[in-house]
């Protein structure tokens, strides 16, 4: 794009900017333009775009950013959507919003404008006073009745990002057709209705809201609970050391678990909500990083778990203690294996199993499960990446009849246990792994030993994920380039290991490599995912983030435990080492 071009966006963008500091920023980069070229083009080269998770972007002035000038047209184009897809209840004056916020910088800001914008157009308005978790948002959607939601968050970005997530009138973030309509509503935008705080409340469209929706959330949570009895009985055997990462998780974590009698030890330096994340460069529970305070303290406490939630808490991360007293982090895909063994476990025995019983994950978490869910006759549904995904099979079960949903998850470390939520929950995911670990311990295992148990059973897996960053116009470039090289190259080895089928899940196609002209089409909605099924069950899958500039490599291997877990392990190692370097490889030559 050219320079001339992009000071024609950046002084657009000034003349509709109310907030002075992003225009003030824009007005420094331009006042310099041959100098400031590389970061206009960044900031104005495109306009956010709904992803798997609606709107996230870096904080700052211009299209490319997260600001008001953006959140007001996404919130303005979304009414609009709402109020051409409803007209009689939008003429009635009956639409309802509800909006809620984390703890990052301008979340609270981003909220009001948001909610007043929603007020403006008719919409009576909820709005949290203060800062709450997603899932508590998709909650209150259903709670109150609401046609739709948003709440502020870039969930575990680094503390440089902020986040739109926009919901339907199921509690669900928004999904195709919807999405794609929302975008052409705020591109169409040209004016931004808007009203004052005091006015908005005074004429009855805006409505404060908290412990109305909190103590139901709270309720819920505990309802989803095998063995109230057990937790009471055992609850004093039991440490938890927790962390909520500076933000939503900390009252609701706490008061969830402490009303189950359980003792938790919050870590001091990162139970209040910041934006800045200062003890963490990531506030990211699936990295190691994040949880090395909680780590340090639960050695000093000598906790039984530790536990983590994501800033807006849909996150959930855990360690635990090996034999040796060190603490072992739970991967999102063994947290995912556990619950599902527990649920299923605990439904079997307590007599709580529904016909036809279901289950989802998405196209790139292990595929172990599926295993377990076999072996237990429960129906195991695959989906793309992204909760809302899992939500849509969830809802799709309750229309047709077919199934009744028992649990969902990804290997994001996003969990859902209920379906009062319908999104992940690191809270009531907390609440259940306390519960699960509280029920091996009355069995005389840890959560350790009865993962290794079902290795034993179920076979070895190990998962692995690479990302690579790509940031930029020039990043969008090249990571559509690789994507395309990868579907030409026609992989027939991977890592030394045969291909014996791929999924293009953006040709809505599987195939033999080695009979390419022979395809099977799938039904899962088109999205830029590609994945190749090796010998012997192994899954390697490539896919850009819908929400930041990198494309994801996923490695769920798999080999036979029959020489026992150490063989298994080594020989999973190995492989992965080999499916690793073939990627690396293949990302130089791309370059």
């Amino acid at each position: 794009m050219d320079k001339n071009e992009l000071v024609s966006r950046a002084k657009a963008y000034i003349e509709a900017e109310k907030d002075e500091g992003f225009r003030k920023e824009v007005e420094a980069l331009i006042a310099d333009a041959d100098k400031n070229a590389a970061e206009l083009e960044d900031r104005f080269y495109r306009s956010l775009e709904f992803g798997t998770g609606g709107l996230r972007g870096v904080i700052g002035g211009g299209t490319n950013r997260m600001n008001t000038y953006v959140i007001n047209n996404a919130t303005q184009g979304l009414a609009n959507y709402f109020i051409k897809t409803f007209p009689d209840k939008a003429a009635k004056g009956g639409l309802k919003a509800v909006v809620a916020f984390d703890s990052r910088r301008y979340s609270d800001v981003f909220a009001e404008a948001t909610a007043l914008i929603f007020a403006a157009n008719g919409f009576t308005t909820y709005l949290f006073t203060s800062l709450r978790p997603t899932p508590e948002l998709s909650f209150a959607i259903r709670t109150l009745g609401c046609d739709t939601g948003v709440v502020v968050t870039a969930s575990h970005n680094p503390p440089q990002y902020n986040g739109y997530k926009a919901y339907w009138n199921d509690g669900a973030q928004v999904i195709e057709p919807h999405d794609a309509g929302i975008i052409n509503e705020v591109n169409a935008v040209t004016s931004v209705k808007t009203i004052s705080r005091n006015e908005a409340i005074k004429s009855g469209k805006l409505i404060l809201i908290d412990k109305e929706v909190d103590e139901k959330y709270w309720a819920m949570c505990k309802e989803q609970l095998f063995r109230p009895d057990l937790i009471k009985e055992k609850a004093g055997e039991v440490k938890i050391v927790y962390t909520p990462l500076h933000g939503t998780g900390a009252m609701h974590v706490e008061k969830v678990l402490g009303d189950l009698g359980l003792k938790v030890i919050t870590v001091p330096e990162q139970r209040e909500p910041d934006g800045t994340f200062h003890t963490v460069e990531k506030p990211n529970p699936e990295e190691a990083p994040a949880l090395k305070m909680a780590v340090e303290l639960a050695e000093k406490e000598k906790a039984d778990v530790v536990m983590a939630t994501d800033p807006d808490a849909d996150r959930f991360g855990s360690a635990v203690p090996g034999k040796d007293g060190k603490y072992v982090l739970i991967t999102g895909n063994q947290m995912g294996v556990l619950l599902t063994d527990y649920i299923i476990t605990s439904r079997k025995e307590l007599g709580k199993m529904p016909e036809n019983p279901a289950m989802i994950r998405s196209i790139v978490t292990s595929p172990m499960v599926d295993r377990i869910a076999k072996a237990n006759g429960v129906y195991l549904s695959e989906c793309l990446t992204g909760f809302k995904w899992i939500a849509n099979d969830m809802a799709t079960f309750e229309k047709s009849g077919d199934h009744n949903y028992i649990f969902g998850f990804e290997e994001s470390y996003g969990y859902n246990v209920e379906t009062a939520v319908r999104d992940k929950d690191g809270v009531s995911a907390a609440a259940m792994c306390a519960e699960m670990t509280l029920y091996w311990r009355s069995k005389g295992k840890s959560l350790l030993e009865r993962l290794q148990e079902l290795y034993t059973t179920y076979g070895y897996f190990q998962d692995v994920s690479i990302s690579k960053n790509f940031p930029g116009a020039s990043g969008v470039d090249t990571m559509k380039a690789i994507m395309a090289d990868l579907r030409t190259k026609n992989l027939t080895v991977l890592g030394g290991k045969k291909v014996e089928k791929i999924r293009d899940v953006q040709q809505s196609v599987l195939f033999d490599p080695a009979k390419p002209e022979a395809k099977e089409t799938i039904k899962l909605p088109k999205s830029n995912v590609l994945q190749f099924f090796l010998e012997g069950g192994t899954v390697v899958s490539a896919r850009p983030s819908g929400t930041e500039p990198k494309i994801k490599f996923y490695i769920n291997s798999t080999v036979s435990s029959a020489n026992g877990l150490d063989a298994a392990k080594a020989e999973a190692d190995k492989l992965c080492g080999a499916i690793k370097q073939t990627i690396d490889d293949l990302l130089s030559a791309a370059k």
